[in-house]
């Protein structure tokens, strides 16, 4: 059975402590005791570690043994629209899950407004779900939670290849990832909010230097579709 994962602040002479809610999870719903083993991460590196004193909202470690760290086949950068809250949750949730290294939230021309205005509020709690899915999936780091840009902005970011999500009549993405491909090669996924994009967001994309690609021909909602890109390019680079 796989050991729960936990990040800490730091370690110091072999040592960490947790404290506020998630070692309150521990100690009263874990149970969780002294000499027990769990992982714990500095999002630097990750180690097996066993636990000294449990004690209400605090828990301290003692390193065990360093683990091996996860290597993901390539980097990625989610460029998500801004849709509802709660369904762009569940894209970072999601996409921390796949191994994204960031996640940029954009506003875009067909965004509901007062998205972006309220992100900024929305950061923290998007960085704690972010947290929570690193853990559960075992991560040795965090992705980064960056603060929302508009459309324009996210245009510019720089990557190895970079793919804007179509609906069908795009080549399918599997299709246009290159030939060769190596860890180091940084993907980013610009996916579009619920009602899609406008011809001038596809032309400055475009211009830009965005391939369009598309998922297959059905139509599908935005945190599907950002999702699935994401597992397609994971697959993609593993087969190499």
């Amino acid at each position: 059975m796989a050991r729960r994962r936990f990040f800490v602040e730091r370690i110091h002479s072999q040592a960490a402590e947790l404290r506020g809610d998630e070692a309150l999870h521990l100690t009263r719903v874990l149970r969780a005791e002294a000499g027990q083993l769990y992982e714990i991460s500095d999002n630097r590196n990750a180690y097996l570690a066993r636990i000294m004193e449990a004690r209400g909202d605090r828990v301290t470690f003692q390193i065990v043994e360093p683990l091996a760290d996860v290597v993901m086949p390539v980097r990625m950068t989610l460029c998500a629209a801004l849709v509802k809250f709660d369904a762009f949750e569940w894209t970072v949730e999601k996409a921390t899950e796949l191994g994204v290294m960031g996640i940029l939230p954009v506003e875009c021309a067909r965004s509901e407004k007062g998205l972006f205005e309220a992100s900024a509020k929305r950061r923290d709690r998007w960085m704690r779900l972010a947290r929570e899915a690193s853990q559960q999936s075992r991560r040795t780091h965090l992705p980064e939670i960056l603060p929302a840009v508009r459309f324009e902005s996210a245009i510019g970011l720089e990557a190895t290849h970079r793919y804007l999500l179509e609906e069908d009549d795009a080549p399918p993405l599997l299709d246009s990832v290159p030939s060769e491909r190596e860890a180091a090669d940084h993907v980013a996924i610009l996916a579009g909010p619920e009602g899609g994009w406008t011809e001038e967001e596809r032309s400055r994309a475009a211009a830009a230097g965005w391939q369009p690609v598309s998922l297959g021909p059905l139509v599908l909602r935005a945190e599907t579709a950002s999702t699935a890109a994401l597992a397609v390019v994971v697959a993609a680079w593993l087969a190499v």
